[in-house]
C-alpha cells in the first residue's frame, strides 16, 4: 500500500514539474505569462503556474528591455515603433500581474508607465519634425510622404500638435488633377460598316462613369486625386497634373458559325393493357437534328496614366475580355411521344436572336470596366 501511495506522489510531482516546465519552454513567453495568471485566478495555489510566474517575469524583462537598448542605437525613425511595442508588452506584463491578486504576491512587477509615455512623446517628436521636413519639400511623393509622419505622430500621440492639420495639409498638397479622355477606338471594327453607335456608348460608359464612380464624395475610399473631363478642366480652370488615354484595339465580333448534329431519343410508352388490364408498354423513337449557331467576340482595352508634366507613364496597362453567344434550335423525325421538355423547347424556338453588335460591345465593355477602374484607384492610391 506504501508503494502505490508513493508511486501516486511521484507522479504527481513530475506532471507539476512537466506543467510548469511547460510553460517555460514556450516560444511566446509573453502569452505564457499571460496564461499563467489566468490560471492562477482560478487557481491561487496552483503549483504549476506559481513555479514559472516569476522566471517568465524576469526572463521577459531582460528580453525586451534589452531589445529596447538596442534599438535606442539606431538613428532610423522606425525604431520608435519597435521601442513603444517592447514598452507595450512590458506594461501589459505588468498590468496582468497587478490585477491579480494571486500573481501579485508572487512578482511585483515594474510600472513602465512613465517610460512609455515618454517613448511615444519622443516617437510623435520625431515623426512630426520628419514631415515638416516632407512637407517643405515639393512633389507628390514627398507630400505622400509628409501625410503617413504626420498621421504617425497623431497616432502615437493623438491631438499631438497640428498634426491633424498638417496631415490634411499634406493630402491636399498630394491630390493630383487627373483628366480622363473619352474611349479611343482604333479597331477594325470602329473603321467598319457598323459607324459610331460604339464610340458614343464607350465615351459615356468609361469617360462619364470613370469620374462618377472615382468621385470622392460618392465614396467610402478617400484618393488623392480629382478627375475630370477636358471640357470640365478648361470650364473650372484646372491644370492637369495626370491624363488617362482609354484605346480599343482589338475588337474583333466574328460572324456567327454553324454546328449541326443529331441526338437520338427513346421513350416507353403505355400503349394499352392486356385482357387481364396491365398495361402494356412498347419503345418509341425519334430523332432530333440540331443547329448550333455562335461566335466568340473579344476587345482589348488600352489604359495609359500619364503625367504631364515629366511625360512618363504612371501606368500602363492592356485588358483582355471575350464575350460567348450560342443558341441552339431543331427539328426532329420520328414519334413525338420520345421527346423531353428541353427538345421541345428547342423545336419550339423563334429562330436565332443573335444579339447586335452594339449589345456585344456593351457586354464586353461590362466586362472590362471593373479592371479599368481598380487600375485606376490604384494608381492613384498612396
Amino acid at each position: 500500500m506504501k508503494r502505490i501511495l508513493y508511486l501516486i506522489t511521484l507522479i504527481i510531482v513530475l506532471t507539476a514539474c512537466s506543467s510548469s516546465k511547460n510553460y517555460l519552454e514556450r516560444s511566446d513567453e509573453d502569452k505564457a505569462l499571460v496564461d499563467a495568471v489566468k490560471k492562477l485566478n482560478k487557481s491561487a495555489s496552483d503549483e504549476n503556474a506559481t513555479a514559472a510566474l516569476p522566471i517568465l517575469y524576469n526572463n521577459i524583462k531582460l528580453a525586451h528591455l534589452a531589445k529596447i537598448k538596442s534599438y535606442n542605437n539606431s538613428r532610423d525613425i522606425s525604431r520608435w515603433d519597435k521601442i513603444v511595442a517592447e514598452f507595450n508588452a512590458l506594461q501589459t506584463a505588468h498590468d496582468a500581474i497587478i490585477n491579480s491578486t494571486a500573481a501579485f504576491k508572487l512578482v511585483s512587477p515594474e510600472n513602465y508607465g512613465t517610460q512609455l509615455l515618454e517613448a511615444k512623446q519622443g516617437a510623435a517628436e520625431e515623426y512630426y519634425s520628419s514631415g515638416l521636413t516632407y512637407l517643405a519639400k515639393t512633389g507628390r511623393d514627398n507630400a505622400k510622404k509628409a501625410y503617413t509622419q504626420f498621421k504617425k505622430a497623431d497616432k502615437f500621440i493623438p491631438g499631438f500638435k497640428d498634426a491633424q492639420a498638417k496631415t490634411n495639409e499634406a493630402y491636399e498638397k498630394a491630390i493630383v488633377n487627373v483628366v480622363i479622355n473619352p474611349v479611343q477606338d482604333n479597331s477594325f471594327f470602329f473603321n467598319s460598316s457598323w459607324g459610331n453607335y460604339g464610340y458614343n456608348y464607350s465615351n459615356e460608359y468609361f469617360q462619364q462613369t470613370l469620374i462618377r464612380d472615382l468621385d470622392n464624395s460618392n465614396s467610402s475610399n478617400r484618393y488623392a486625386a480629382r478627375f475630370y473631363t477636358e471640357w470640365e478642366a478648361r470650364r473650372d480652370n484646372v491644370k492637369p497634373d495626370w491624363v488617362i488615354d482609354l484605346t480599343l484595339r482589338n475588337m474583333n465580333i466574328p460572324p456567327a458559325g454553324s454546328y449541326r448534329y443529331n441526338q437520338n431519343r427513346s421513350a416507353r410508352i403505355q400503349v394499352g393493357t392486356d385482357t387481364a388490364g396491365r398495361p402494356q408498354y412498347r419503345t418509341v423513337t425519334a430523332t432530333l437534328y440540331v443547329t448550333r449557331q455562335s461566335f466568340d467576340a473579344n476587345a482589348d482595352m488600352e489604359v495609359r496614366i500619364k503625367e504631364l508634366e515629366s511625360n512618363k507613364n504612371i501606368s500602363y496597362r492592356s485588358f483582355r475580355e471575350s464575350y460567348r453567344w450560342e443558341e441552339e434550335n431543331a427539328t426532329y423525325s420520328g414519334d413525338s411521344r420520345a421527346l423531353n421538355s428541353y427538345d421541345w423547347q428547342l423545336i419550339n424556338s423563334n429562330g436565332y436572336n443573335q444579339p447586335r453588335k452594339e449589345d456585344v460591345l456593351n457586354e464586353l465593355y461590362r466586362k472590362i470596366y471593373p479592371q479599368v477602374l481598380n487600375n485606376i484607384r490604384f494608381s492613384v492610391d498612396w
